[in-house]
């Protein structure tokens, strides 16, 4: 974060200092939301949450070294007295970001694919200047300016990822941070329900690239027609990518290896080079290809980005994660999110990975899909009974859509994470793969994690009482 003195930081969230806070007092940085990370310098915001309310916490982030608090009713410790926290932090963010004239800001939107492709984009603007990208997805009205408030002079790029969880959306965020590039990656069905169909989504992803000035660029999925049509939308210049002819940076000669990781030959105008990625399934092309076209319009060679890409490996938590026991199980943790459009991915993955090996998949019902959600749920049912797998199991509230479509599959219904991973546990053996997939308030991750711990534990007793024996 740039330096900032407390006074100029009321100034920029309209607040009032309160508290004996010195208004001469500077903040270097970071902003933060958990009073725990708080130290020499930094900014604690006190949001109030669901289960706790950082204004309880306030003392705590001073007495770990925090300058002040910015908060919207009088605690016991130096303060800027907001009347939203959350509104000051995006205006705070937005002032930063008026400071750093040599900052380029880059948005990256889609309904799957979003962390992915910031995560290799960063690595590209990496190789130019100091970037700023967040790890994980923090892409809402808290994350965003989070993220933002950590650039500082030196910042050349700031890669950041928006998204929509209603209309308007993505255009508050843009504000606070206007975006030079956008990168819009596809329209799924994810939150369908919350917007009511594609078009709709649609539009609301679209709120990007109606963001980029006319100096700017719009680079779009030539792939996707409801992304293509916002080409209509921008008054920058477009930069399609894709796997059709009518992208400018593209891919052909497309094979995935025993592992089910992508390989093709990346074209763009000014030549070709081969990348071989390390991101497990056929859907990270499409991810690869969006930091590419962002990246060939930033000046680097095709030969650099390729080099790049081939040389990123998975940054965030939770995504395709793939890890291998040390009993010969694989374990796919890709619990963070879900869709129709990366279940069907995550399974097209399993497939390949698990060729002529026993296939699990610990599932949960999609949510958010509104009139849809039972159809779109069978679907996700139809895709795992076509999986040839050997175990599923579909966990938490309304799995009955999920074990319609399986039906025929070898498919059951358990209450949790925890029930789930204890009945794989005791029938995974050597050479196994297991699958996690399904939305973030399933808390999935559970399970992987649950199965990789038991790994351990069990190589860590047989190696104790080899221990013993000698």
């Amino acid at each position: 974060m740039i330096p900032l003195p407390l006074a100029r930081i009321a100034e920029m969230t309209s607040g009032a200092l309160t508290g004996m806070a010195d208004p001469r007092a500077v903040v270097r940085g970071p902003v933060l939301i958990d009073s725990r990370a708080a130290g020499p310098g930094s900014l604690f915001a006190a949001i109030k949450g669901e289960r706790a309310d950082g204004h309880d916490f306030a003392a705590q982030a001073c007495e770990a070294g925090a300058v002040a608090v910015l908060a919207s009713r009088p605690v016991d410790a130096p303060s800027v007295i907001v009347a939203d926290v959350v509104a000051a932090l995006a205006r705070l963010a937005a002032g930063v970001v008026a400071e750093l004239p040599r900052a380029t800001v880059i948005g990256i939107t889609g309904s799957a694919g979003k962390t992915t492709t910031k995560d290799l984009l960063g690595g590209l603007t990496a190789l130019i200047g100091p970037t700023v990208a967040p790890i994980g997805s923090y892409n809402n009205e808290i994350g965003h300016p989070l993220t933002v408030l950590r650039a500082d002079e030196d910042t050349r790029f700031l890669v950041l990822e928006l998204s929509a969880r209603e209309m308007g959306h993505i255009a508050y965020l843009a504000g606070i941070a206007p975006p030079k590039i956008g990168v819009v990656l596809n329209v799924g069905s994810a939150h369908l329900g919350v917007f009511g169909g594609r078009e709709q989504i649609a539009r609301a992803k679209g709120e990007l690239v109606e963001a980029l000035p006319a100096g700017g660029v719009a680079v779009l999925n030539a792939d996707d027609p409801n992304v293509a049509a916002m080409a209509g939308r921008t008054q920058a210049r477009v930069r399609w990518f894709g796997r059709s002819a009518e992208a400018e940076v593209r891919a052909v000669d497309e094979a995935l290896d025993e592992r089910g990781r992508a390989g093709f030959t990346l074209l763009t105008p000014s030549g070709s080079a081969d990348v071989r990625l390390r991101l497990y399934g056929a859907h990270a092309v499409e991810n690869a290809l969006g930091a590419a076209a962002a990246a060939y319009e930033l000046g680097l060679p095709v030969a650099t980005i390729a080099e790049q890409l081939s040389r990123a490996e998975p940054r965030s938590r939770w995504r395709m994660e793939v890890t291998e026991r040390p009993d010969g199980v694989t374990v796919i943790n890709d619990a963070y999110n879900a869709n129709p459009e990366s279940m069907r991915a995550a399974f097209g993955a399993l497939g390949r990975l698990g060729e002529n090996r026993r296939r699990f998949a610990v599932v949960a019902s999609l949510r958010e899909l509104g009139d849809d959600a039972d159809a779109l749920n069978e679907e996700v049912g139809r895709i795992a009974a076509e999986a040839g797998l050997t175990g599923l199991w579909v966990v938490g509230e309304h799995p009955w859509p999920v074990l319609a479509g399986a039906k025929g599959a070898p498919a059951v219904h358990v209450p949790g994470p925890a029930e789930a991973a204890a009945e794989l546990a005791g029938l995974l053996r050597p050479g196994d793969v297991v699958l996690v997939k399904g939305p973030r308030a399933a808390g999935l991750e559970r399970v992987a994690e649950t199965l990789l711990r038991a790994s351990e534990a069990s190589q860590g007793a047989q190696e104790g009482a080899g221990g013993e024996a000698r």
